[in-house]
């Protein structure tokens, strides 16, 4: 794989040096914000040849240029990125965060520039087709995330084994330790792709459409968010999120809500 862990942080470790104390507040135009996201998820979110990127990360850096500010990424875990947000360690989180309301409790979040599928990858032929079949079975999932909370609450009798990153979690389902890897069915298939020596599948998929992606900020950052909206807004009319969606996913439609001309995902804040 292109990523691990200690890259991420040894990467976040020299960010952190580059960006000097705190973080920014208020209109974020002319400055440098700081972005928490992770380096082991793509297509959407990694790190390639030391850099920062995948479909989430270069829409932002898109999406700062229309607006007026620089964006400066640092690898975190995922389980600590809204905390981390909402305590302006990060201006943005940037890591295909599913808009639930549970976490609108901590954050406000930008509207939606992806929807997607999560899956459950298992061993080829192993038929676990159906949730009922991954009772008794080892689920990996990263800690926090939607696919924690889909194994943990829709996957009756399943044991959910946590995992501070992806990487961790392939490792485990590589070597038979887990029975199911649940992830968003693209960051699945990148896996899967890279890894053609391994004998796995798609073994159970559910549509996530109501809780599309989304950036992250603090609740009373509204300049910021306003701007994240604004700038999404002019990529989708443009095409720009076309063009940078038909780039890292090859293969996954976009919505139609995201087409020139269309109305986007507009997400609903308390």
């Amino acid at each position: 794989m292109r990523s691990t862990l200690s890259k991420t942080l040894a990467t976040a470790a020299a960010l952190v040096a580059l960006a000097g104390c705190g973080s920014s507040a208020g209109d974020p135009a002319g400055q440098t914000l700081r972005v928490g996201t992770l380096a082991d998820a793509p297509p959407s979110i990694y790190l390639e040849n030391g850099t920062f990127t995948g479909y989430d990360n270069e829409l932002l850096r898109d999406i700062a240029r229309r607006e007026g500010f620089s964006v400066e990424f640092v690898g975190t875990e995922f389980a600590s990125l809204l905390a981390s947000v909402n305590n302006r360690t990060f201006d943005i989180g940037s890591s295909t965060i599913s808009t639930t309301d549970e976490r609108k409790k901590t954050v406000a979040f930008s509207d939606g520039y992806s929807t997607g599928f999560t899956t459950i990858v298992t061993k080829k032929d192993a038929g676990l087709t159906e949730v009922p079949r991954f009772s008794g079975k080892r689920l990996g999932v990263v800690q926090a995330s939607v696919q924690d909370d889909f194994a943990s609450k829709k996957v009756p009798g399943a044991e959910v084994v946590r995992f501070p990153d992806y990487n961790a979690g392939f490792a485990q389902l590589r070597n038979g330790t887990l029975d199911g890897w649940v992830v968003p069915k693209d960051i699945g298939q990148k896996y899967l792709d890279q890894n053609p020596d391994v004998a796995l599948e798609f073994g159970y998929t559910v549509e996530t459409k109501d809780t599309p992606s989304a950036f992250a900020v603090r609740k009373d950052n509204k300049e910021l968010l306003d701007k994240l909206n604004r700038g999404l807004s002019a990529a989708i009319a443009d095409g720009t999120v076309k063009r940078l969606h038909g780039q890292f996913f090859k293969t996954e439609p976009l919505p139609a809500e995201l087409e020139p001309g269309g109305p986007g995902l507009p997400v609903q804040n308390p």
